[in-house]
């Protein structure tokens, strides 16, 4: 396997290791990217950013109370 493909799993196995550290990175990310683009991709970021919390076992989705406002 390349270089990246090992780096990619062994993140994905921490991420599973630590689902919430991995929430608030990927939560980061995804607010990160609404504001640098005024929001203009949020439904692109959000449907990514579930992907993702799915891809470690999350939920898949935020709860409206942890949703931040925009």
């Amino acid at each position: 396997m390349s270089k990246f493909g090992d780096l990619a799993n062994k993140a994905k196995d921490l991420a599973k290791s630590h689902p919430d550290q991995a929430d608030k990175g990927v939560e980061s990310a995804e607010r990160l990217i609404d504001e640098r683009t005024g929001n203009k991709y949020d439904a692109q970021t959000d449907k990514a950013a579930d992907a993702v919390r799915r891809s470690y076992g999350s939920e898949g989705t935020r709860a409206p109370e942890d949703t931040p406002e925009r």
